[in-house]
């Protein structure tokens, strides 16, 4: 079914630092003026889900604002510039928030993280070939790495306790990867 909704018109409400608030002016199919919010990601993201020599995964436990709770997260941040290659951005954030270098870096999916009002996407990599770096985070974070078996991760997903969109994409891609390469569960 193809529907015939058209944008009349687009205000800026809000500039922020990392997006922009917008409201949508949508002429619908029916001829009405429907008002839609629109937050516009400026630069784009990517994530890393990060596999250590002994098979555990290390996440990143920090304060998240908009839920005013501590999650439990792969590492992931914003691109430098809307240029900036995710790959690039997936090594530099994996480094800073765990102190982990990689020597292995492959694309493991793209996503939008909230498709009903927000553009933001995040390519998620899984890197492996891990050494040791060093952790330099900036100065507004606070985080604190813990490593799991895969299927822990799986268990808290399914328990409720992880429900991050980019993690649990990312930790449900990798378990669907091993188990379609090894034929087995983790």
């Amino acid at each position: 079914m193809e529907q015939k909704i058209k944008r009349i018109k687009r205000e800026l409400v809000q500039e922020g630092v990392i997006v922009n608030m917008y409201t949508d002016y949508m002429e619908m199919p029916d001829g009405r003026v429907a008002q839609w919010d629109y937050i516009e990601h400026k630069k784009g993201a990517a994530a890393v889900l990060a596999v250590l020599p002994d098979g555990k995964i290390p996440m990143v436990r920090q304060y998240r604002n908009a839920l005013d709770r501590i999650t439990l997260e792969i590492p992931a941040g914003a691109r430098d510039s809307i240029t900036e290659d995710t790959a690039v951005c997936a090594r530099r954030e994996l480094e800073e928030e765990t102190g982990y270098v990689c020597g292995k870096l492959e694309k493991l999916l793209a996503l939008k993280s909230t498709v009903a009002f927000c553009n933001e996407f995040i390519d998620v990599y899984l890197a492996t070939e891990l050494s040791p770096g060093v952790q330099h985070l900036d100065e507004d974070e606070f985080i604190d790495i813990e490593t799991y078996e895969l299927s822990d991760l799986c268990e808290k997903i399914y328990a409720g306790e992880i429900q991050d969109a980019k993690t649990v994409a990312a930790i449900l891609a990798y378990a669907n990867k091993i188990h379609s390469e090894t034929g087995r569960h983790n």
